[in-house]
């Protein structure tokens, strides 16, 4: 059964380039022009989400994370939300790997099996890096006015994390 894996790749894409010369499409120049797509595309996407990481690593370097975290413990705590994760609930709509670095933090700190880390994968699983999603995709398509999408996003991720605490304690009686 491994054998079929190693094979399913090359045998796609002998699928599309048979497929292609059957309906005689010009093959090198549909892929010259699919790669100008990708790198208007990436061009595009770019200057957002460099802003994005730039952000990021600063609000990481210049310690309002930790500051944020510290004021926003005492309502996680009161909310039945483990203080230990708080900081992954700021860090997780701006970013994906700062949010895996801290859910790693969280996992040595308390372990995997304890409270905080079954709340905090479940936040993983169940948030979205909304800030990174919406620069990425809005940027792409050259959208400036994000309307009501922000706050119905971050308001699903609100709801993200009071249903995690609520699915561990229902599964695991936590």
């Amino acid at each position: 059964m491994a054998q079929l894996g190693f094979f399913l790749l090359p045998a796609a894409v002998a699928a599309v380039l048979i497929f292609g010369l059957a309906r005689r499409v010009p093959l090198f120049s549909s892929f010259t022009a699919g790669a100008k797509d990708g790198l208007r595309a990436c061009a595009a996407v770019l200057p957002p989400l460099v802003g994005l990481v730039t952000a990021v690593r600063m609000l990481q370097a210049s310690g309002a994370l930790d500051l944020f975290s510290t004021a926003a413990a005492p309502l996680a705590g009161a909310l039945g939300f483990p203080v230990e994760a708080a900081p992954l609930a700021l860090l997780r709509p701006i970013s994906g790997s700062g949010s895996t670095a801290w859910l790693n933090e969280i996992f040595r700190q308390c372990g995997p099996d304890s409270f905080a880390g079954r709340v905090a994968s479940v936040v993983m699983g169940s948030t979205e890096t909304t800030f990174y999603a919406v620069a990425v995709y809005y940027g792409a398509v050259g959208v400036k006015k994000t309307g009501a999408t922000l706050p119905a996003a971050l308001a699903a991720d609100l709801s993200g994390y009071v249903f995690s605490v609520l699915a561990v304690r229902l599964q695991f009686g936590a």
